[in-house]
Formats: structure tokens, C-alpha cells, sequence
């Protein structure tokens, strides 16, 4: 189960992951964070330091791509959309990253970096290499734009759909960027 320490600094990240990604970075406090994770927030500055460091430990995240090699080079784009979406469903730190890249200059650098080290040598496997930042680009527009209009605007339409149909509807504009 790990130390009492370890148990304390999960409950701090989850408390901080849930009030960036529902407040973003300005608005959110350690004050709010602790509340939320009903500790003093004195253990909040014990553990992460101060709310720059606590952002940095709440937003960090893998894409977790997948190796891609065995996925035909016309399935990619649906490849693609259908790990994003699992990607942005099953953790909260995307949608804090999100929301705060928009206000926050560190948030947005993290953002970058994310998708320069992970999408795109992932699209360098299939395109050659002094094409593969502007296709991993053209991506990101794609599904950083799904994510805010599904996850943080909530756009009843694009919520509404199911995977399946977000999938069908933006894996062939993946499918360009990424081999067109």
C-alpha cells in the first residue's frame, strides 16, 4: 500500500488535479487544495513545495503511445483518435494541462514538450522525419481541440457522440495529417 507519506501525497495530487482541472492554475489555491484533501495545507508545502512544484507533480503525464508498428498505415488516424480518447478519459491530468495551457505559460510549455516528445516520433515511424512536426502539429490541433470541446467546454453535441462516432468522424482527418 506504500507509507503513510506516500497515501498522503496521492490524496494531495488527486485533490490538486481535481481543483486545477475545475478551476485552472490562477484560480486554484493550496489553501482549496488541502480543504479538498482535508489536510493542512502547511503538508501541501511540506511534500510539493509550492503550487508551481504541486502543478508540475499534478500535470505530469504520459501519452502512453502504443508502439504503432503493427497498426496499418491506413488505420492510423483511427488508431490515433481512439487512443487519445482513452488517453483523455482515464486521466484527469490532460484535462488540468488543458485547461491551464491556456492561462498559464508552464502549463502550455508542459503541453509542447508532451507532444513533441511523445506524438511525434510516434508519426516519424510512418512519414519521413522533416515532415513529421508539422503532421504531429496538425494532429494536436485535432485532438486538443475534441478534448477542449468534449472534456472542458462540454459542447452538448460533441458530448453527446459516441467514441465510435468520434472515431469514424475525425479518424480520416487524422488519417491525412498523419499520412496524407
Amino acid at each position: 500500500m506504500g507509507t503513510k507519506a506516500d497515501q498522503t501525497k496521492a490524496v494531495i495530487l488527486a485533490a490538486a488535479r481535481e481543483r486545477f482541472a475545475e478551476s485552472g492554475y490562477e484560480a486554484a489555491t493550496i489553501r482549496a487544495i488541502a480543504a479538498d484533501a482535508n489536510i493542512d495545507p502547511s503538508m501541501v508545502m511540506r511534500y510539493f513545495g509550492n503550487k508551481e512544484q504541486l502543478f508540475a507533480a499534478a500535470a505530469e503525464f504520459d501519452l502512453h503511445f502504443p508502439d504503432l508498428s503493427d497498426v496499418q498505415p491506413e488505420d492510423l488516424g483511427a488508431a490515433l483518435v481512439t487512443h487519445f480518447l482513452a488517453q483523455w478519459e482515464d486521466d484527469e491530468a490532460l484535462v488540468v494541462l488543458l485547461r491551464s495551457a491556456t492561462t498559464n505559460a508552464e502549463a502550455a510549455q508542459r503541453m509542447k514538450d508532451i507532444f513533441a516528445a511523445q506524438l511525434m516520433p510516434a508519426i516519424a515511424k510512418f512519414v519521413p522525419p522533416q515532415d513529421a512536426p508539422r503532421r504531429a502539429g496538425l494532429i494536436a490541433t485535432q485532438v486538443l481541440g475534441m478534448a477542449l470541446c468534449r472534456f472542458i467546454l462540454r459542447l452538448p453535441p460533441v458530448v453527446a457522440m459516441s467514441r465510435e462516432d468520434l472515431i469514424e468522424s475525425l479518424g480520416p482527418t487524422l488519417q491525412r495529417y498523419a499520412t496524407g
